[in-house]
């Protein structure tokens, strides 16, 4: 029983390092990313009349911060007060724990 419990506590765990690794892993590519539409932008402002494509250009690197502020607060959900929010989520384990005994309890069963 013990080294199930262990085994549990393991797999948590890893899943955990997984997330936040690859939360930094997205950072490093949006950082990356965005120093190039920088860069591009910088070089072809000259260049460039259309204040469509420069609206492009900037919005890319707002949009996407958007969805990586959302990843980090998934990935440090435990860190940040988060985890309680996302823990009373509709599909939580203790969400589904009393599914699986109401339906156990049920007289359908």
């Amino acid at each position: 029983m013990e080294n199930l419990e262990l085994q549990k506590r393991y797999s948590k765990a890893k899943k955990r390092v997984q997330e936040e690794q690859s939360f930094y892993t997205h950072l490093s590519v949006y950082i990356v990313i965005n120093v190039a539409i920088i860069i591009v932008i910088l070089q072809l402002k000259d260049y460039i009349y259309d204040g469509y494509l420069i609206i492009n250009l900037i919005s890319s690197p707002v949009l996407w911060g958007v969805f990586l502020l959302g990843h980090g607060l998934w990935a440090f959900r435990e860190k940040n007060g988060s985890g309680k929010l996302f823990s009373r989520s509709f599909f939580s384990k203790e969400w589904e724990d009393r599914k699986i005994e109401k339906i156990m309890n049920s007289k359908d069963h």
